[in-house]
């Protein structure tokens, strides 16, 4: 039986929860709890996930993630086989990690968003045997950042769930919501076997599910961002939009400032959304992977200095979306 398609669309929250294989350990040391936080925050950085909490235990992962971009599985493409990749690395072994297919929860926002942080955060005492007395004492949450006991990461986002909290003292707010435990209709969502996949309220449900084919498709950049584009379409697609020959984009060679831009929006978007390998956007473009790195840097100046780039960008998108759509 085919698996079920992810549920997609903008804006979306969802419970993230994975595993290592047989239970296996996935996070060793501090090397690799900072080696997971790292691929958050490419995340972040590359395709727009916004983390609203997480805590990583040793043999499994929570997350509280949003999609502006209605691309969670590309996201979590993104988490898990970097992950794996660095985990091999520091660990010099090779082959999967995880157990499989992450766990991904829709989440009803209004109704859930604050109670999930919460069920989150207490997993490090919610164990058969307690990892910490105190759950500010555990490092690896964001807890503590909550709570004002670490420095914050500019990719976790926190005054969505201060403000659902409504307390003046945020942090100390936050502190004594957290402790005074979970909901018992959130325990039991999570103590079945086979967890469903959307939790909230009735009408919250209810419209997920009259919509569900809807909201796979009506999504115009989720194709793109939930599949990986070939250089070559990107290219096709930057040319479309510039105007610069696909020959003038691949070739490194002496052009007017305003082509070499459009070189170098194809080479980001390379990056960005194709989510090739510098060594595969070298061989694309002629150029050495430390050339990828700097072009990408200064494209994402540029888009600061200049919003028609950024437009560009947006058009690129649009006719890459077309372009996978429509070729076999």
């Amino acid at each position: 039986m085919p698996r079920p398609q992810r549920i997609q669309f903008g804006d979306a929250f969802y419970h993230v929860i994975n595993r290592g294989k047989a239970r296996s350990t996935i996070f060793h040391d501090e090397r690799y709890y900072q080696a997971f936080l790292k691929t958050l925050e490419e995340s972040y950085s590359r395709f727009d996930a916004v983390f609203h909490a997480y805590c990583l235990m040793g043999n499994h992962y929570h997350l509280l993630i949003e999609t502006p971009r209605a691309n969670l599985s590309r996201i979590m493409r993104h988490i898990n086989g970097v992950y794996t990749q660095r985990y091999n690395r520091l660990r010099k072994t090779d082959g999967p990690l995880f157990r499989g297919r992450y766990k991904a929860i829709l989440v009803d926002k209004d109704e859930y968003l604050l109670q999930l942080s919460r069920y989150i955060h207490r997993n490090p005492v919610e164990t058969k045997k307690a990892m910490v007395s105190k759950l500010e004492d555990y490092p690896w949450s964001s807890y503590p950042i909550y709570i004002n006991q670490q420095k914050s990461h500019d990719w976790l986002r926190r005054d969505d769930i201060y403000a659902m909290l409504g307390m003046r003292n945020k942090y100390a707010g936050y502190k004594s919501y957290v402790e005074a435990g979970n909901k018992e209709d959130i325990s039991q969502f999570y103590s079945r076997g086979n967890t469903v996949s959307v939790i909230g309220s009735q009408s919250f449900r209810k419209n997920i599910a009259e919509n569900k084919e809807e909201l796979k498709i009506n999504n115009e950049l989720s194709r793109i961002l939930n599949e990986r584009p070939t250089a070559n379409d990107i290219v096709k697609a930057v040319s479309k939009v510039t105007g610069v020959s696909e020959d003038e984009l691949t070739r490194k060679t002496r052009v007017r400032r305003n082509r070499n831009d459009a070189r170098k929006l194809a080479i980001y978007l390379s990056q960005q959304v194709g989510d090739l390998s510098l060594k595969e956007i070298s061989q694309a473009f002629d150029l050495s992977e430390a050339g990828v790195s700097y072009v990408v840097a200064a494209m994402k100046t540029l888009f600061k200095q200049d919003r028609k780039w950024e437009s560009l960008s947006e058009q690129a998108l649009r006719v890459l979306n077309y372009i996978q759509l429509n070729c076999p």
